[in-house]
């Protein structure tokens, strides 16, 4: 152990060297030689060349003569969207008016299914609006009389989607007769161009046919819905598909939507199709208005973000953000980025702030940018070059739809869309699985349509439909006879009716790929005399050309369900438009399953028989 000197001046006696030892230490203290504390709080740098050193490790002595930009112009071609064509159908003139989600998502309001009148709560709204434009009690009666809610037959097949559902049944049974079918005028009024709200009502005239022009402006503004021919719903790819086009000089540029289901329309959901000359049969005519050049003129201004590192080594920075904490992983490509950009081309990204028109397509045709020096540079698009090129990098822009080795689209695409759509909750849902042991595809009708308006659980709506039939046919559940035998025959397992088969067929003219084909399950009773019938499917979403005239088959894609399996909801959708206008539409989405199911259906069993 070391003995310990008591030293009165420590200063005196470092500058002699009075004491030369060998000393070793367990413990080590800061111990101030001076009470002089203004020397100390003023951080001397005893050696500059460290600091020199230090400049040199991290680059800050390796550029280039240049300057930093202090001004800078823009030129820039815009055009507008002029068409529009909802998946093969005609094209239309695009309307600037609607938001984009609503003209694309929009599907047409069911109020028949399978002959079948639904949607009451929506008849019993257009017969009350209908009810106060008249303003006419005597009249409204009258018109409640001829345009009545009626019920079904219940003692046929048409009545099962009410008599089948007790609360179904009841709110029909209470306004049967009562009140007026709203719809039912609509669809008269709509029916043939000569048809008038007057027509067959005692005392009505030239007003009420006023009132009945006033009461369709009046529905088809509550839910935007298509015109005819113009649904963009790809009822074999459970997809929305469309296009678009603008005009580019005597040309017109083709923008294709090929897969939108999700429910976010944006950029990314187009593609840039260079195999498509023009929408429809009829070129864009000539619009002076549509195509415009700007050349804007900016101050750069460094593009910084809350707690970002500062770009110089020795400047104090806010301790709020701590990079250090930041600990992504190899997915999160988001995290990285913000350090990168933070870390290091923090001052070599500038912002050039440009406002444009939505609906538009915008192209940068380059900068013009004057620099501290007086030097002037022109600069181009760093991502120009071919579409494939895996060495190229963009952000923003659109894929090239095309063949090999087609040039870059560096548009800037702006669509007029909605940052925030509102949801119902789902009037039908589909879960479409594959059951490798039955080698079959079903579409299962989780949520089905109520003729009420809203919908049913759509196990217990099809055991209700079940129970239904049973009673029309005039079967009575009886236990299982007494077997003499351990064992009994079964020649097919049942199953709910909410399960529709969907089995593969061949393409038209190939040996190899395949489709899937919408068929149906036979609905037998044991010592039911008639023959058995096939089940239906009762949502729309299932339904395609079952309501055409003759009936058409309807086949799906065999891509469209993977082994995780897709689910598919019709809800309505709400949004406002920037003019605070409302619209309202019926709109289908699509999203990932669950995995593979088993419906265990099964043929010729023989099963115990139970004691």
């Amino acid at each position: 152990m070391s003995r310990f000197f008591d030293l009165p001046d420590l200063r005196q006696t470092l500058t002699r060297r009075s004491n030369p030892s060998i000393v070793s230490w367990n413990r080590l203290e800061g111990r101030p030689r001076s009470a002089d504390f203004p020397r100390a709080l003023r951080a001397e740098v005893r050696d500059p060349l460290w600091m020199v050193a230090r400049q040199w490790q991290m680059g800050e002595l390796t550029g280039d003569d240049a300057g930093s930009p202090v001004y800078a112009k823009a030129h820039l071609h815009t055009t507008k969207i002029r068409q529009y064509q909802p998946g093969s159908r005609s094209a239309r003139p695009f309307d600037d008016n609607t938001p984009l989600e609503t003209q694309v998502e929009c599907r047409p309001v069911p109020l028949v299914i399978a002959g079948q009148d639904v949607a009451l709560d929506l008849r019993l709204l257009m017969g009350r609006y209908w009810s106060r434009l008249l303003n006419n009690a005597a009249l409204a009666a009258t018109y409640r009389t001829r345009y009545a809610l009626k019920l079904p037959d219940p003692t046929t097949a048409a009545g099962a989607p009410i008599f089948a559902h007790p609360e179904v049944w009841q709110q029909w049974a209470a306004v049967s007769g009562r009140r007026m079918d709203g719809f039912a005028l609509y669809a008269y009024l709509k029916e043939a161009p000569g048809n008038r709200a007057s027509d067959g009502i005692a005392g009505a005239g030239a007003t009420q046919d006023d009132l009945g022009d006033s009461f369709i402006t009046w529905f088809e503004a509550l839910f935007f819905q298509p015109q005819a021919d113009q649904d963009a719903w790809e009822p074999s790819r459970l997809e929305y598909r469309f296009q678009l086009s603008a005009p580019v000089g005597r040309k017109e540029k083709v923008l294709a939507a090929e897969e939108y289901f999700h429910g976010h329309l944006d950029w990314y959901n187009l593609d840039h199709d260079t195999q498509t000359a023009q929408l429809g049969a009829v070129p864009i005519p000539p619009d002076p208005t549509a195509e415009a050049s700007h050349t804007n003129t900016f101050i750069p201004t460094q593009v910084t973000f809350a707690g970002m590192p500062n770009t110089r080594w020795w400047t104090f920075e806010d301790g709020k953000t701590n990079f250090g904490e930041i600990k992504p992983n190899r997915n999160e490509i988001g995290r990285l980025l913000v350090m990168e950009f933070g870390l290091v081309y923090a001052n070599d990204w500038f912002l050039l702030p440009v406002t444009v028109g939505a609906g538009t397509l915008s192209l940068v045709r380059g900068l013009a940018v004057t620099n501290v020096f007086g030097e002037r540079t022109w600069v181009e698009a760093g991502s120009k070059g071919l579409d494939d090129d895996f060495s190229r990098w963009s952000l923003f822009t659109l894929n090239t739809k095309g063949k090999r080795k087609e040039p870059a689209d560096l548009t800037l695409t702006i669509l007029p869309t909605v940052p925030k759509i509102q949801e119902g909750k789902p009037q039908e849902e589909i879960v479409l699985v594959r059951d490798e042991m039955a080698n079959l595809v079903w579409g299962i009708e989780t949520r089905v349509a109520s003729p009420n308006g809203g919908s049913l659980d759509g196990r217990a709506a099809a055991a209700e439909t079940r129970r239904y039939f049973e009673r029309l046919a005039g079967i009575v559940p009886a236990d299982l006879p007494e077997f003499a035998a351990d064992l009994r025959y079964d020649v097919m397992s049942t199953l709910p009716e909410n399960w529709i088969p969907f089995q593969a067929t061949r393409l038209p003219g190939s040996t190899e790929q395949i489709q899937l084909q919408r068929s149906s399950m036979l609905r037998f009773f044991t010592g039911d005399p008639e023959r058995p019938r096939k089940i239906k499917p009762r949502n729309t979403l299932l339904r395609p050309g079952l309501d055409e005239r003759p009936v058409e088959p309807y086949f799906l894609a065999e891509e469209e369900v993977p082994r995780s399996g897709v689910v598919v909801s019709q809800s309505f959708q709400r949004t406002r438009w920037y003019d605070g206008r409302v619209f309202t539409w019926l709109g289908v989405r699509k999203q990932v399953g669950r995995g593979e199911g088993s419906s265990g259906l099964a043929f010729d069993r023989v099963l115990p028989v139970k004691s």
